[in-house]
């Protein structure tokens, strides 16, 4: 979440209150939590790793804090790819000092060096991107009220046009592996949406809209809050974060319908505000970063039945709290994990273990910037890419393939409210 001029995540700025619904917007968290809510404490073992077979109880435990190093920075490391590559940065028009559009720039895989090459129009609010697999089209939200997706054909950068996700103010989006489907989680009214994509790129009207009427809202949440809608490794099925009702719900999508069936619910710990799930490359663990709580738990998928089972919440390693993690990144060779925190404006650094199947904390790495919104690694994963929102600014780290550490690749790219980066 955010503060004052903060526009993306769940915990958005000011005291704006969602028109029509009673309750706190994605901008008004953490003005609530600065007048007194009262955040669940950590729980897990002290080390910071922790084992999945335990179920999130909401038994407590204490928190240890994480070494804290600042990243220097160096120089491209040897054996790099060379040639500048198309990136792709998300924004949030309407915010002050904000963008246009969706900003078009390249970055160096060697050296790590970003250059803006120009802005993509036409799109508003586009604070989530994503691209689809054939690398022809770019999709984007519409954070907004009444929330849409936009598709852009790229090369050309036409923007193909916009469809309504029948909800307020979507926040994440992802294209289904088979190219056919984008899946959207429209955080202001707790629903998950799905739309058809043509053969051109462009989407179709809408096919499904299911809205999270069930658990009950969390501890100071005002109601549903989708947050993240991904399809699992294995392709069976489309699972949804709920940060509203501590839930992360299980979808099979009919792929000659584009409809969602429920499968199943994870539960989290009361009040611990899922935000978003990424998996192992291996495909039967993954991490799930909960916004509230100040806590991460790893998570054992089942690809036969679509069940998750959500471990014990474990510590995040930051020194300010609440640090408010904003989501995980996964080295290609299942490694290292890396975690953003907003509050603490750092990334912690964990190494995986059993096959995915525990966390252990190593390490934090002070981000070098403000409010780091949005984390992800480069195709290759010899680059980290972390989007500080606040500071307006994209910082970049040499990713060390044998220890997993982070090394500055040099001063941070300006970038109006930067809230998403796609390296492609």
């Amino acid at each position: 979440m955010a503060g004052e001029d903060d526009r993306g995540a769940c915990m958005r700025c000011g005291a704006e209150r969602t028109a029509g619904r009673g309750g706190l917007s994605r901008r008004g968290f953490v003005g609530a939590m600065a007048l007194g809510a009262v955040l669940p404490d950590c729980a897990g073992s002290g080390d910071g790793s922790a084992d999945v077979p335990d179920r999130a109880s909401g038994s407590e435990a204490p928190v240890t804090d994480a070494p804290v190093t600042e990243a220097p920075a160096t120089g491209a490391p040897s054996g790099s790819p060379s040639g500048p590559r198309d990136l792709y940065l998300g924004t949030y028009t309407s915010a002050d000092g904000g963008g246009r559009g969706i900003a078009r720039a390249t970055y160096d895989p060697a050296s790590g060096t970003i250059k803006g090459r120009g802005t993509i129009g036409g799109v508003g609010d586009p604070s989530f991107l994503a691209v689809h697999p054939s690398g022809h089209t770019l999709y984007a939200v519409n954070e907004r009220e009444a929330g849409a997706v936009t598709a852009v054909r790229l090369g050309s950068d036409e923007v193909l046009g916009s469809r309504s996700t029948g909800g307020g103010a979507p926040c994440h989006l992802s294209v289904h592996p088979s190219g056919r489907w984008l899946l959207s989680a429209n955080y202001g009214s707790g629903s998950v949406a799905v739309h058809p994509i043509e053969d051109s790129g462009a989407l179709g009207e809408r096919t499904d809209l299911v809205t999270h009427s069930r658990p009950a809202p969390g501890p100071g949440q005002d109601g549903p809050h989708a947050h993240q809608i991904i399809t699992s490794p294995d392709g069976g099925h489309v699972l949804a974060v709920d940060l509203g009702t501590d839930t992360v719900y299980t979808y099979r999508l009919d792929e000659r319908r584009g409809t969602l069936r429920p499968v199943s619910r994870a539960r989290a710990a009361a009040g611990s505000g899922p935000r978003q799930l990424t998996f192992h490359p291996r495909g039967r663990f993954g991490y799930v970063a909960n916004e509230v709580g100040n806590t991460v738990t790893v998570a054992a998928y089942d690809p036969d039945s679509g069940r998750l089972e959500l471990g014990a919440p474990q510590p995040t390693g930051t020194r300010v709290k609440p640090s408010y993690p904003a989501q995980f990144a996964v080295t290609p060779d299942g490694a290292y994990a890396y975690l953003a925190n907003r509050g603490d404006n750092s990334v912690t650094r964990y190494a995986v273990e059993a096959d995915g199947a525990r966390l252990r904390l190593l390490d934090t790495v002070a981000v070098r910037g403000d409010w780091p919104r949005h984390l992800t690694l480069s195709p290759d994963g010899k680059l980290l890419l972390a989007s500080n929102q606040k500071s307006g600014t994209v910082s970049v780290f040499h990713v060390d393939g044998a220890s997993g550490r982070l090394r500055l690749a040099g001063e941070p790219f300006a970038s109006p409210v930067a809230v998403c980066a796609l390296p492609l």
